[in-house]
């Protein structure tokens, strides 16, 4: 069971946006209007950043040919959009044969995946009229609810390069390894007057598993490269083992959670008796709803609309489950553990694009799937021809839409994410600290308090790094760093730096001095 909640931390990731080359097409018949996603080049095309500002034009219907030649067109197309199929001439052919036409606008509908529209740098001041690519399921769907006639619109909203979604994914990290490190804590104290921990790994009454040997560190981040890249060659049938894992995890989670905060508030059992067992009602229920919500989660995982708020709830349940359930026994082993995390990380990031054919990152690539397509960090973008996900998403990430980005919503559901290891990693840090507070006595909890507020800094430098170049970050080449930095030159401060290395060592010497 272990291994199987470790394999989900193969997939790190902070969020990643491309330069927005979305735009919307507003259509209408001065009764009704519906809008429709269009992928443009703004460098080629000048197309208006407010709808208020932008021109009507008629739009007329040329689906039924690729416009590549003048001499087939017999219709007066002055001063109107018209839509013709993708295909059979470059883009730059068609505009320059629509300009010829008097048209002022020049839709293309594409039955193909829609990526930004190019040309040959000769050719792109030869248009002068906007191009954009719209999908050909999308011109149907015009032709259905507009059937006296259309007149578009085309205009980009801006997207800011900060969204609201940044604080409040910043607000759900801090508050998640909070709460794990206070309750990994907590269920330390509880125990302390009853168990006594010993050097070595073992279970205890709770089913805790304490991380103790650095050979087992190297073994486990080890089964991690070797995960992540076979999830890279093999991610289509792979995926379907993270789903299902993450599904039974995340219920167990959920129920852990919600067990301790019903006991918390003093919730009876309703226990009745099953021969000379007894039951409780009330953790029978509790398990079928978690049990029916991970389910509910397996079975809509791809309706991205609505099911990122029970990922993201089903998310904090598994890493709240997890920050309290594996503990690492001494700050040596959360050095080494954080420091092999940090530079598996920054290699699958950063170095890997070296390696691979098509200069791809394999953390990104694996993180968002194959079919979002291999256009990260080149400043282009990709809208599939049809909005349903032909292909699955890692559920190991919190997720959170993109509020002021209205335009690449329309296109596709456009998400801030963090990988759960970037939660988690930092978060057993975290939670050691607390347990280190609770041996040593500390009413002020100064290493838990202090080490989540450096876990909290750093995800803020991680964010204003990401807005400021605009790409995805490796959080923890920063959250580390001030983790590991901060509780230890705090333990150094208070002269309990040996105490602070030594960790279960220390408080199996302190209870046997205790019970002398």
């Amino acid at each position: 069971m272990t291994t199987k909640l470790w394999i989900t931390l193969a997939v790190i990731l902070l969020s990643y946006r491309s330069e927005c080359h979305e735009a919307v097409l507003h259509v209408s018949d001065w009764t009704t209007y519906k809008e429709y996603c269009l992928v443009y080049n703004a460098s080629w095309s000048n197309i208006s950043s407010s709808l208020s500002d932008a021109p009507r034009y008629k739009l007329v219907n040329l689906t039924s040919t690729t416009l590549c030649d003048v001499g087939r067109v017999k219709l007066d197309l002055k001063g109107t959009a018209v839509c013709v199929m993708r295909g059979e001439c470059a883009f730059s052919q068609k505009a320059q044969v629509a300009q010829q036409l008097g048209v002022k606008v020049l839709l293309i509908a594409s039955k193909e995946a829609m990526g930004t529209p190019s040309a040959n740098d000769s050719e792109y001041d030869k248009v002068t009229i906007p191009l954009a690519l719209l999908r050909y399921r999308d011109f149907l769907d015009m032709q259905k609810v507009f059937t006296d006639g259309m007149e578009v619109q085309l205009y980009a909203p801006p997207s800011p390069d900060f969204d609201a979604s940044v604080i409040i994914m910043l607000l759900i990290a801090v508050f998640t390894v909070a709460m794990g490190g206070f309750w990994s804590g907590a269920a330390e104290k509880a125990k302390q007057s009853v168990t006594s921990l010993s050097a070595g790994e073992e279970r205890s009454d709770s089913g805790d598993l304490t991380l103790y040997s650095p050979l087992k560190v190297l073994l486990f981040v080890a089964l991690m490269c070797v995960m992540l890249v076979l999830m890279y060659f093999f991610y289509r049938y792979l995926v379907y083992v993270i789903i299902v894992i993450f599904c039974l995890a995340s219920a167990t989670g959920l129920y852990s959670c919600l067990e301790a905060l019903l006991n918390a508030v003093g919730c009876s059992k309703l226990s009745v008796s099953c021969g000379e067992k007894s039951c409780s009602i009330r953790n029978l229920l509790l398990a079928a709803v978690c049990i029916i919500l991970a389910v509910v989660w397996g079975v809509y995982r791809n309706e991205d609309r609505w099911i990122w708020i029970l990922q993201d709830v089903l998310g904090i349940a598994f890493c709240l489950n997890f920050m309290k359930t594996i503990t690492l026994s001494n700050y040596k082993i959360c050095v080494i553990l954080l420091s092999l995390l940090l530079v598996y990380d920054v290699f699958f990031v950063f170095i890997t694009p070296f390696l691979t054919p098509n200069g791809e990152s394999i953390m990104v690539q694996v993180a968002l799937g194959p079919g979002a397509g291999g256009e990260k960090g080149s400043g282009d973008v990709v809208v599939p021809a049809d909005p349903t996900p032909s292909y699955e998403k890692l559920p190991v990430v919190m997720r959170i839409p993109r509020f002021s980005a209205w335009a690449e919503n329309l296109c596709e559901m456009q998400f801030s994410i963090l990988g759960y290891g970037d939660i988690i990693i930092p978060g057993l840090l975290v939670a050691y600290c607390h347990r280190f507070d609770v041996w040593t006595g500390s009413s002020s909890r100064i290493y838990f308090v202090s080490c989540a507020v450096a876990y909290a800094l750093g995800l803020v430098l991680t964010f204003v790094v990401m807005l400021l170049s605009k790409m995805g970050q490796p959080a923890l080449l920063y959250l580390v760093p001030f983790t590991l930095l901060t509780s230890g030159l705090l333990a150094w401060k208070r002269k309990e730096f040996k105490q602070f290395w030594a960790g279960t060592t220390y408080q199996k010497e302190t209870l046997n001095t205790t019970a002398q």
